[in-house]
């Protein structure tokens, strides 16, 4: 079965910043995090078309929209760019994590329904954060509606000033959260069920740099130091797991598709 979701993309506003942090997309308490992957089954594949707004990046989100496509072409998604667009609001430029700037913000760009990705691109993001989004549920409110999707740091984008974030990684890393995926070391801990995925060895922290070798659950495998789900360099990372393909399009498929 073929699913098809458009992605809009929104640019606001321009910052320089070092010492990023990868992601504030918060892990999810664990009672909600059973409650998603009960909801995973293996089924499915999905065509998403990239809208992304911002005339004066046109160029890197031709780059990122390869990058996203090589990520996610396992899963059976691509990402296509429809359009650009540009907006200047400073408020709006440094939105942080359930902010009423962020709410404003998506509440006046938010083209997309539940099915449908939107993608914002602002340049003051503020304490060095690189990106975050939000994990799909089994009954958005209207709030949830409204504030779905994935915002980051326009300087993340390739060709970006947030070196060495700035390869596209972090567009890749948010819309992995999009489609329900965790952190491969959610829940801090050597037990448990870990992001839920049987695949990703266990790991208790992020990774950080491209640290070949950690190892901070050992018996299990190494970390996932090269996986999309992690926090390394944006040039350590390039894969999904098998485990992590079918969840996100199982998700997909059972929570997005078609709302």
């Amino acid at each position: 079965m073929k699913l098809e979701s458009f992605l809009w993309a929104a640019a606001v506003g321009l910052a320089a910043a070092q010492n990023y942090t990868r992601c504030a997309t918060p892990n999810l308490p664990e009672a909600q995090a059973d409650e998603l992957d009960a909801l995973v089954t293996e089924d499915g594949s999905s065509l998403v078309s990239l809208l992304a707004a911002a005339a004066s990046v046109r160029t890197k989100l031709l780059t990122i929209k390869q990058t996203m496509n090589r990520a996610y072409s396992d899963m059976g998604f691509t990402f296509s760019l429809m359009s650009t667009d540009f907006t200047v609001n400073n408020q709006w430029a440094a939105s942080s994590l359930g902010s009423s700037a962020e709410r404003a913000m998506k509440t006046a760009l938010k083209r997309g329904s539940y099915g449908e990705l939107d993608l914002y691109f602002t340049t003051d993001v503020p304490n060095r954060i690189l990106g975050w989004c939000y994990f799909p549920v089994s009954n958005p409110s209207s709030s949830e509606l409204i504030l779905d999707g994935c915002v980051n740091l326009a300087d993340s984008m390739p060709g970006g000033t947030a070196a060495p974030f700035n390869l596209g990684a972090t567009a890749t890393h948010e819309i992995g959260h999009w489609l329900g995926l965790f952190h491969v070391w959610q829940g801090n801990s050597c037990s448990g069920g870990g992001d839920q995925v049987a695949d990703t060895p266990i790991q208790s922290t992020p990774s950080y740099g491209c640290d070949v070798g950690k190892d901070t659950c050992p018996g299990g495998g190494v970390d996932n130091i090269n996986n999309w789900m992690d926090y390394s360099d944006d040039a350590c990372m390039d894969r999904f797991s098998a485990g992590q393909i079918s969840r996100a399009t199982a998700l997909f498929n059972q929570l997005r598709s078609g709302r």
